[in-house]
């Protein structure tokens, strides 16, 4: 149950073959795997040792790959970073993880350089594609592995070590960083092949969730499982998708529900053939029927929506082939998972009836990295507690009533209100703040901020103050100015009357 195990038993397995395809070229596993040993021995010989953690921050690309794997040869434990980040998002994360090194591109290097700068002990930076453009202090990553002899083996590891952290964002307004141990990682990728069909075989997929993503980490390693390759895209785009249906023949690939929408919607299926794509499997958000029923109509395939979150690394339940597909569900529990509907104190309730969402398994994160208060909160006698409402149906399959409190979910990614609320409190001209989902048929959900302003300011003013400060993806589609907000007799803002006035406004596509 060690993940750096994975590419030697896929080769041993499987042979060498095309592993990865990335705009037009292909790479082999074996090469993947001597990329990964080369650059473990450029880390260690930059001071990377066992326990220390480095990030890898760039769009999918096959670096990611080798990257993921070469930090845990090096015994190092790898901190995916989405690349869309702020620099002061990203500043927070070097800062509490003390990182040693960094990992990325030249595209997001500019924002790195940025959120590093005002530290005295600066991580080794090492850049993907950076030639001569490099600069003072990063190295070149393709020219530091032509440098390096290449690891014989890589350390010793033990199942509970922790091989990821994975930063996600916290309703306090400061990311806590998500403990995934090897077997956590492993297990969950093991009961995900477990559920494929016999006569499945090896196959292509698409890769184009976002790598640095929970869900995109654990498609790599349940590749190396299967023996499968992975058509690699940089970003989503319609015409790439169906384009690499056509030619590698897709039978699955993962997506998020904002990208299922824009297949649906998008004429440019109609000019590729895709008569090989069998099914989807979307998670992070709930997909309308609407647009589930279109898409089985436009492609003839199904979508299995599935149901999970960092700290279960992350599947927990999905709908399985063969098997029924209940509409509003998300399946049922994966191997090895188990999950409860709890009452406030705990305790079980009966089938139907909803409750909070509680789960346990090998899959389930030892806790949030140096932060034990909210470790304690989330994980109580082996069960995570998801904050989820959620209820269970005769058959055993899950349906989730309610999303955490104020979470959004804008395509496929996690917005945490509390972060932008900060934000737009400090700018001179606001009063008072509230951020809230609405529903969208594109997105899954949109932000709206409510604001009480004290002077004059415009919606395109703050929006734009907003993205200076944000990811773009964080920062509002829409804002709302009101005279006083909606509260609770004891002076709560009432987030419920505010999402109710969010879809009076109509659909903000």
């Amino acid at each position: 149950m060690i993940l750096t195990q994975l590419p030697e038993q896929n080769l041993k397995d499987y042979g060498e073959y095309a592993f990865l395809h990335y705009q037009g070229k292909s790479f082999s596993n074996r090469s993947i795997l001597d990329a990964a040993n080369c650059l473990a021995a450029a880390l260690r010989a930059q001071g990377v040792q066992a326990g220390d953690r480095v990030l890898v921050c760039m769009p999918n690309r096959p670096e990611v790959f080798y990257s993921y794997q070469g930090v845990m040869r090096a015994g190092g434990i790898v901190i995916p970073v989405m690349f869309l980040l702020h620099p002061s998002e990203i500043a927070y994360i070097v800062s509490d993880s003390e990182a040693r090194a960094i990992i990325t591109s030249a595209a997001v290097l500019p924002s790195v350089l940025k959120a590093i700068e005002p530290l005295e002990n600066k991580p080794t930076v090492l850049v993907a594609d950076a030639g001569d453009e490099a600069g003072e202090g990063v190295l070149d990553l393709r020219r530091t592995l032509e440098a390096s002899e290449p690891i014989a083996a890589p350390p010793p590891a033990e199942p509970d070590d922790v091989a990821v952290i994975l930063y996600t964002s916290g309703t306090t307004g400061r990311p806590k960083g998500v403990m995934l141990t090897h077997k956590n990682l492993y297990s969950n990728a093991a009961a995900a092949v477990s559920l494929a069909d016999d006569e499945d075989g090896r196959e292509t997929t698409i890769g184009v969730l976002p790598l640095a993503h929970i869900y995109g980490f654990t498609m790599a390693n349940v590749l190396y499982m299967r023996g499968s390759s992975v058509v690699v895209m940089p970003k989503y785009d319609v015409h790439a998708v169906c384009r690499a249906i056509q030619d590698f023949r897709v039978r699955r690939f993962s997506a998020v529900p904002a990208m299922i929408h824009n297949l649906v919607t998008d004429p440019a299926p109609l000019e590729y053939d895709t008569s090989s794509l069998e099914s989807v499997g979307s998670g992070s958000a709930p997909l309308p029927l609407t647009v589930i029923e279109a898409f089985k109509q436009r492609f003839g395939a199904d979508i299995y929506e599935g149901y999970g979150l960092s700290e279960a690394a992350p599947t927990v339940s999905a709908h399985r082939r063969g098997e029924p597909i209940k509409p509003g569900s998300v399946g049922r529990p994966f191997p090895g998972v188990e999950v409860r509907i709890a009452d406030d104190d705990g305790k079980p309730l009966p089938v139907g009836e909803a409750g909070e969402l509680l789960v346990r398994g090998d899959n389930i994160s030892p806790g949030y990295f140096r932060n034990e208060e909210a470790t304690r909160e989330a994980i109580r006698d082996g069960w995570l507690h998801t904050g989820d409402i959620a209820k269970l149906d005769a058959d055993g399959y899950l349906y989730i009533v309610d999303r955490k409190k104020d979470l959004i979910i804008r395509g496929g990614f996690n917005i945490y209100p509390r972060d932008l609320e900060e934000v737009i409190a400090r700018h001179p001209a606001v009063a008072e703040v509230a951020v809230v989902g609405t529903p969208s048929e594109r997105m899954g959900e949109e932000v709206v901020a409510f604001v009480v302003k004290k002077a004059e300011l415009g919606e395109a003013e703050l929006i734009a103050y907003c993205q200076e400060q944000l990811a773009k993806y964080k920062t509002p589609r829409t804002v709302v100015f009101v005279d006083n907000l909606p509260r609770s007799g004891v002076g709560k803002i009432l987030k419920k009357d505010l999402r109710l006035q969010a879809r009076d406004l109509g659909d903000t596509d």
